[in-house]
């Protein structure tokens, strides 16, 4: 009889033990080992050219690679997908499908390209460098190389004997035209009497025409030094092929002379361990734009050639620390080529202005006409 009695007592706190079991079950990270492993986070990642290639390709896929492994993250890669052909759009639906919940886009023109896309799949996470369109679920992530190109400018504002220094760029788009006008605001800086000469090659990658728009501005603009924004080294080959001072771009380049002055380079690796971080914590969907630079130690000029002086590295460690320190390389009075005031002598360039208003060129930059077209097999668009 007692024991009927306390079996009925007991069976009321059966209830309580299933409860209390759930809880454990829940909060401790399945104790029994019986709930299944759970997926592992994919991101897709989209680019233009072959991801071995040297230059832009392989260094962002290098970054990207490398941070995805330290976080136990699945990395789909997309590579050779060409610009307004269709198939970004086919990348990012594959992606899509394949349960990605981050793609990155690593080209200028593939956001616009693919806006009703990103727009119809809002549960993935978009990330971008191109700031000209705007939706809930992109964010445009960019990289203060302008800074980099900056303290380039110095280096060759300081090193040329002819007061002309050669600059090969891609094309008229905020991103370039940021670079260059740094480039040219570091030289003047220096430099009273420099003159920053540029040659347009119209593509991203295109090396037959980088080649000839060095010869083109050691030739035609007497230019001593060269720099570049271009996703590959052509305009580097033709410089160490002339014997002509030049600064490298993208990649820490190995195996060129001295008159490899240093490098515009970027640790894309910290860059995208930053964008993997926030898009793990979920504080990804909460910036439409951020921004990483010197002052994150991202940006920096690579390895100095003996042939720099050491009194003209103390300047450029000045610049950097001046940089690092917020100061505002598009700021106080400027003018583009044509003479309209860009810039109040108090006021400052906005974020805005800089990341999709820059269309002009500053003062002090002269531009070679454009060489007739020439048939190309090596030609690539690229961003």
């Amino acid at each position: 009889m007692d024991f009927f009695r306390g079996f009925r007592s007991w069976k009321w706190l059966l209830p309580i033990f299933v409860i209390l079991a759930l809880i454990l079950y829940l909060f401790a990270g399945d104790p029994f080992g019986t709930r299944r492993t759970e997926q592992k986070d994919k991101i897709g990642f989209i680019i233009l050219g072959d991801v071995n290639e040297p230059g832009w390709n392989a260094s962002h896929y290098q970054g990207i690679r490398t941070a995805a492994d330290e976080y136990g993250i699945e990395l789909l890669v997309r590579d050779r997908v060409t610009e307004h052909s269709g198939q970004c759009w086919d990348a990012v639906q594959d992606l899509a499908e394949e349960g990605c919940g981050l793609i990155y886009l690593c080209s200028y023109n593939y956001a616009p390209e693919v806006k009703d896309l990103i727009n119809a799949h809002k549960k993935i996470r978009f990330v971008t460098y191109s700031e000209s369109i705007r939706l809930p679920n992109l964010t445009s992530c960019f990289v203060r190389m302008y800074q980099g190109f900056y303290m380039a400018g110095a280096l060759a504002g300081l090193k040329t004997r002819t007061n002309t220094v050669g600059y090969v760029a891609a094309m008229p788009n905020p991103a370039v035209m940021r670079g260059m006008n740094a480039f040219a605001l570091g030289a003047q800086r220096v430099n009273k009497d420099v003159k920053v000469v540029v040659a347009w090659t119209d593509a991203w990658a295109d090396p037959q025409k980088e080649k000839e728009n060095v010869r083109r501005l050691v030739k035609e603009a007497s230019a001593d030094v060269i720099a570049y924004y271009q996703d590959d080294h052509g305009a580097a080959a033709a410089a160490e092929e002339l014997g002509i001072d030049f600064i490298g771009y993208n990649t820490k380049l190995e195996g060129y002379s001295e008159h490899h002055l240093t490098d515009v380079y970027c640790h894309w690796d910290m860059f995208y361990r930053n964008v993997l971080q926030r898009y793990l914590k979920g504080s990804l969907r909460d910036k439409q734009t951020f921004f990483l630079g010197v002052e994150n130690g991202v940006v920096e000029l690579g390895t100095f050639s003996r042939t720099v002086p050491d009194d003209v590295k103390v300047k450029l460690k000045e610049i950097e620390e001046d940089v690092k320190h917020n100061q505002l390389i598009f700021s106080g009075k400027l003018y583009d080529t044509e003479g309209n005031l860009r810039c109040g002598e108090k006021e400052a360039l906005s974020e805005e202005a800089l990341f999709k208003e820059m269309n002009w060129i500053v003062s002090g930059v002269e531009v070679l006409p454009r060489s007739l077209p020439q048939p190309s097999t090596e030609t690539i668009s690229k961003g």
